[in-house]
């Protein structure tokens, strides 16, 4: 889209503006929205559908477009000229038509003539209403095709209008002179509405004294139902036969000494006047009895018309008692409008940001039922139930909450706020920092871009069931497009801080949002906006395991449960990979331990410092903690187990020693020189770490690099009472295992290694499989044994991955990789 159509399409948008106006105040017109109130949320965003007031000055393109398609624009000055003509010729039908039904029987030339001229008018009016431009009242834009404009009118007021431009009184004496024709003329009374928007709009003109208006408002209403009631008295009357005028209100009348009872040879004049005095005594009950009714008939419609008017005297008096307190609402929008109007002419803003703050006051003051102070005295409990009917339609469809609990949707509704804006309003602007979240109920959005070459471009249009603001909330970075309405929109906002706060309680569904966030949304442009989102997305899962392991440090075992409950993953780690379980183990928390563990923990888990949570509880002395691990299934299996347990035993903690040998450490692992703990306790002397080992069943038999059992380093030590405790565990393992001290040694622990068929130095196309074999006793058993499965001859020898040649097995560890070649190479 370029720019040209753009403004194009804004200056089609800004023909029907909200009212009409100049920033020097001088003039402001608003016309009425007809409130046909609805239950439904729907229905009530139906209700502004009447365009408000129009601009004087619009685009040439659209001017031409619409002569050139044979549509009216309705702001054109011949067409305002003609509704100001059409209003007169209203006024005088209205007053005429109730005098023409009571005082005439066919009428005379002169009067024929001139309402002839008026139906005249009346029908040109209907041909001209079927090329009127309209607003919509769902999109509030401008409608200029022929056929939705013809079809409107003709479902609105087409066949009153037309009934009314009927020649009645040729009709009526074509037909014989019937009186039942004569009542199809109160059909002309719809042209009374033209009247009540005119007085209307004078309410709402900040350029004419509200009072004034009011009183003349009142006066007209006052008179317009004593003349209307004045020609019904004399229809009762003149509608009996001469012969029974003397039972007839006027005929029996007498004034003094002049008698009525010939009335229908009175002048026009007297006879009017004295039907209209009749209307008014009657009205306000004040009459002196001079005149009254004589029949039946005229007894009912007195009663009918005192009835009546009760009502109209307490609206007139209700009017008059509002204008003296000064508290109607159209009189406080004036104020508020007329400080408006003195405050932008004072910091004298723009002309486009004034028209859109008076359009939007406008449209508050006309969609004032929505405003929610009208239901601030309900209890809160009633207006979520009120928030529920009316929004959840709509929010348990945004793309955005797809898979969302109904929970966490419920405390959402509850918070939005309900707004309306106009076509051509910018909601949020590109690279502004956003603190509100919206969702369309009603109307199109668009975003809009910033192409290469500087202009604006659409990127996707916000419809139905849509959400904007949602980017820059979740991720703190600044709105990446600008949001404009393109047709009038019914939006509901929710804030920043309320809807982090319910994200902070619902985890699970805060995850689901932003996963939702990442994959559903089509407006994404470039990699930096993916990237941004999925750092965030990775910065809350690192804030939500840190919320998880803090509740498990402190021992609250009554958030960590609404945590998990919430969503939360016991399985996340921090940043240094420790768990809840690693916290709760290593704090004696036995309580929340079990409970991990039935959420199920990985028990065995390492953390970047290779402690487990049976570790951290033994490090910790939280030997019940411990037991509980141990029996739940967990390991002291560790990486690096033997350095660590050798550390231990140079450091001479007996305690911590006899906790990890309770709790299923091996005593005869062997570190990187295949010295057991055995060997530093006895070449350290320490008699009381050697006793514990060899209770746990180290070995007096294995042997370091150097072919030192731990008897020898006790020797070499000159503890006497350390070498008589190792030299009985030498015999004591003797006499259980009565065979060779290496046999017993490796049936103890056998080791394995693998044997690979070709030099390590060899290529990777020259390399093969392998075998993996136990450690024989010997090393000519492993060259045999391995030449036999890989088939090779014997002549050969064995390589470790540094080449160098391997002569006894005792170098050999654990699990180690050699390489099996010819002697000859």
């Amino acid at each position: 889209m370029t720019e040209k159509n753009r403004e194009k399409e804004r200056g089609e948008e800004e023909e029907g503006e909200l009212e009409t106006s100049s920033l020097d105040g001088r003039e402001y017109e608003i016309q009425d929205l007809r409130e046909r109130l609805k239950s439904s949320g729907v229905s009530r965003f139906n209700l502004i559908e009447n365009e408000l007031s129009w601009r004087r000055k619009f685009s040439r393109e659209t001017l031409l477009a619409g002569f050139k398609d044979f549509v009216i624009l309705p702001h054109l000055w011949w067409y305002r000229a003609w509704s100001a003509f059409i209003l007169l010729w209203a006024v005088y039908s209205s007053f005429f038509t109730p005098m023409e039904f009571g005082f005439f029987r066919g009428l005379p030339k002169h009067l024929f003539v001139l309402d002839f001229i008026a139906q005249i008018a009346f029908l040109v009016d209907i041909v001209l209403q079927f090329f009127v431009a309209y607003r919509d009242s769902q999109t509030y834009r401008m409608v200029y095709k022929r056929n939705p404009i013809a079809l409107r009118y003709l479902k609105s007021s087409f066949v009153f209008d037309l009934l009314g431009c009927m020649p009645w009184d040729i009709i009526y004496k074509a037909c014989g002179e019937k009186e039942e024709v004569r009542y199809l003329l109160w059909i002309r009374l719809y042209r009374v509405r033209k009247v009540h928007e005119f007085l209307y709009k004078l309410e709402k003109d900040i350029r004419i004294n509200y009072i004034i208006t009011r009183i003349i408002k009142l006066i007209v209403v006052e008179l317009y139902c004593t003349h209307t009631a004045a020609c019904i008295f004399y229809y009762l009357a003149t509608t009996l036969p001469e012969s029974q005028e003397g039972y007839t209100w006027i005929g029996s009348l007498k004034m003094g000494d002049f008698s009525y009872s010939h009335f229908r040879e009175i002048d026009l004049g007297k006879r009017y006047i004295t039907s209209l005095y009749f209307a008014v005594v009657t009205m306000t009950t004040v009459g002196y009895g001079d005149i009254h009714a004589v029949n039946m008939r005229e007894m009912l419609f007195v009663m009918i018309y005192v009835s009546f008017d009760m009502v109209l005297g307490a609206y007139l008096i209700g009017n008059m008692t509002a204008l003296i307190v000064k508290g109607s609402k159209t009189e406080k929008f004036r104020d508020k409008m007329t400080d408006l109007m003195k405050y932008m002419n004072r910091n004298r803003l723009g002309r486009d940001i004034c028209e859109q703050i008076k359009g939007h006051f406008r449209l508050q003051y006309e969609s004032s039922y929505t405003n929610a102070a009208a239901i601030q005295e309900i209890p809160i409990s009633i207006r979520s139930k009120i928030s529920q009917t009316l929004y959840l339609p709509y929010i348990e469809k945004v793309p955005l909450f797809r898979g969302c609990s109904s929970e966490f949707i419920s405390q959402i509704i509850i918070r939005l706020h309900e707004e309306f804006f106009l076509p051509g309003e910018v909601i949020m602007e590109q690279g502004n920092v956003v603190d509100q979240l919206y969702f369309v109920c009603h109307g199109v959005l668009e975003e809009v871009g910033t192409a290469e070459d500087g202009s604006e471009e659409t990127v996707s249009f916000l419809r139905r069931n849509s959400s904007f603001g949602e980017i820059s909330i979740l991720c703190n970075i600044p709105q990446p497009y600008t949001v404009r309405v393109c047709e009038l929109c019914r939006l509901v906002r929710l804030d920043k801080q309320s809807f982090t706060n319910v994200l902070d309680i619902y985890f699970y569904d805060g995850r689901k949002v932003l996963n939702n966030l990442l994959e559903g949304k089509e407006s994404f442009r470039g990699k930096q906006l993916e990237s941004d989102i999925t750092f965030h997305i990775g910065k809350q899962e690192a804030e939500l395991a840190l919320k998880v392991n803090s509740a498990a440090f402190h021992g609250d075992l009554y958030q960590l449960k609404g945590l998990i409950r919430a969503g939360a993953d016991p399985n996340k780690t921090d940043y240094d990979r420790r768990s809840p379980l690693h916290l709760a183990a290593s704090r004696g928390y036995e309580d929340i331990t079990l409970f991990l563990i039935q959420e199920g923990v990985d028990i065995n888990l390492r953390d970047n410092f290779g402690n487990t949570p049976l570790l951290e509880a033994v490090k910790n002395g939280n030997d019940r903690v411990a037991s509980l691990l141990v029996r739940e299934g967990a390991s002291m299996k560790l990486e690096n187990a033997s350095s660590f347990l050798c550390t231990a035993v140079a450091r001479g903690d007996s305690d911590y020693l006899k906790r990890l040998l309770s709790n299923g450490m091996d005593p005869n692992l062997k570190d990187y020189d295949y010295r057991s703990p055995l060997h530093i306790a006895a070449a350290e002397g320490l008699y009381f770490m050697a006793k514990l080992l060899l209770e746990a069943g180290a070995s007096v038999f294995a042997k370091d690099r150097w072919g030192n059992t731990p008897l020898d380093e006790a020797r070499m030590s000159g503890n006497k009472n350390l070498i008589k405790l190792l030299e009985d565990a030498k015999s004591a393992q003797l006499t259980e295992f009565p065979c060779r001290s290496e046999e017993f040694t490796d049936k103890m622990h056998p080791k394995k290694c693998t044997v690979l068929p070709f030099h390590p130095w060899d290529p990777k196309e020259h390399r093969r499989h392998g075998i993996v074999l136990w450690i024989p006793h010997t090393i000519e058993e492993l060259i045999k044994t391995a030449a036999e499965k890989i088939e090779l001859t014997s002549d050969s020898c064995i390589l470790s991955e540094d080449a160098g040649k391997i002569t006894d097995v005792d170098m050999i560890k654990d699990g180690q990789k050699l390489y099996l070649v010819p002697e000859k190479c």
